[in-house]
């Protein structure tokens, strides 16, 4: 499927986003940003964000990461008008959600978790309506060039409950690019989706950021927050506990596993390396883990060698963001 994204992002006349009263290199900015849901029945307040402070850059994508319960979908909910923040300060695009409510609202697009549809609607009608909430003109509103983008315009007519899972998440997507917002939020946009319609989406995300648009998106599947996101925050128990460039924070871990296969077969690891960490695997080959900021590459070899360890091949085996993520939130888990 070609995604024709020119056709989304065509700028309206009357865009709201286009002047802002702030001169500001970021498109969402949260400082002290808390929010405590308050016990009902004799039950504890509930204290869901402690504090957050993010900067997310115009023009990144950029990767909102946590546990379930982390308060993410609260800090996004927050960001969108839905909740009311309970302390702090927020702005998108520059506007303040609180001074400037309808601005900050009409620069943000939000695609929900649930397949939250209209089903007694079509596509098309679903879309007219959403305009018409967020004040477009009907001479400027451009239903049928963002089905045509996301693959639905054979589908303008059709109820919206005869869709099938994936083009309900695709409607939900239109839905949040009716105003021509300047940040898209996808909060688990892939979830319960089938691998080619993930990768349609995520390659409608980037072709969608190429021509400006700031993402945010939070998911599971770290794999793919690895490979799409210039930075990346990690929220946990309501907090920011990392937020780096995405090369950066893959670097933090600082561990690196070397996989050697050695030129004859070995059956028990020599006691003069019995203060590393190696383990021997069922396939013969023997697994060492080693700080790079402790022990060099070159020493290491030589102690192998020293051991009578012949290495016939080997390759090294490097952090990921789920490493990262496991680590962090553990962490933060065992602080609390």
């Amino acid at each position: 499927m070609i995604w024709d994204v020119a056709e989304i992002q065509k700028p309206r006349k009357k865009d709201l986003h286009l002047d802002t009263p702030y001169n500001t290199d970021d498109a969402i900015e949260a400082r002290g940003v808390r929010k405590i849901y308050k016990g009902l029945g004799g039950e504890p307040d509930k204290l869901a964000l402690k504090g957050i402070d993010l900067s997310v850059p115009k023009g990144a994508i950029f990767g909102l990461l946590g546990p379930n319960g982390a308060g993410k979908s609260t800090f996004i909910n927050i960001l969108a008008g839905l909740v009311v923040k309970t302390e702090g300060t927020a702005t998108v695009w520059g506007f303040d959600i609180d001074k400037n409510p309808r601005q900050a609202r009409a620069s943000i697009g939000v695609v929900p978790q649930e397949l939250a549809v209209d089903f007694f609607f079509s596509p098309a009608e679903s879309l007219e309506i959403q305009a018409g909430l967020y004040g477009v003109p009907k001479a400027e509103r451009r239903t049928l060039d963002i089905l045509r983008a996301l693959g639905l315009e054979d589908k303008a007519g059709a109820y919206a409950r005869t869709l099938s899972g994936g083009m309900k998440r695709r409607l939900l997507v239109a839905k949040a690019m009716v105003h021509n917002p300047p940040v898209l939020i996808l909060d688990e946009p892939t979830a319960g989706v089938d691998i080619e319609l993930r990768r349609q989406l995520w390659d409608y995300v980037v072709e969608l950021n190429k021509q400006g648009v700031t993402v945010v998106l939070t998911t599971h599947y770290l794999e793919e927050a690895e490979a799409l996101c210039d930075s990346i925050a990690i929220i946990n128990h309501g907090e920011v506990v990392a937020c780096e460039p995405t090369p950066q924070l893959l670097s933090r871990i600082d561990e690196k596993t070397l996989i050697i296969r050695p030129q004859t077969e070995i059956s028990n690891i020599p006691d003069s390396l019995s203060e590393l960490s190696l383990d021997l695997r069922a396939d013969g080959q023997l697994a060492v883990h080693y700080s790079p900021s402790t022990m060099d590459m070159d020493t290491l070899l030589a102690r192998l060698n020293d051991a009578g360890i012949r290495i016939a091949d080997l390759t090294t085996e490097q952090s990921d963001l789920e490493d990262i993520f496991l680590q962090l939130t553990y962490s933060a888990e065992d602080r609390a």
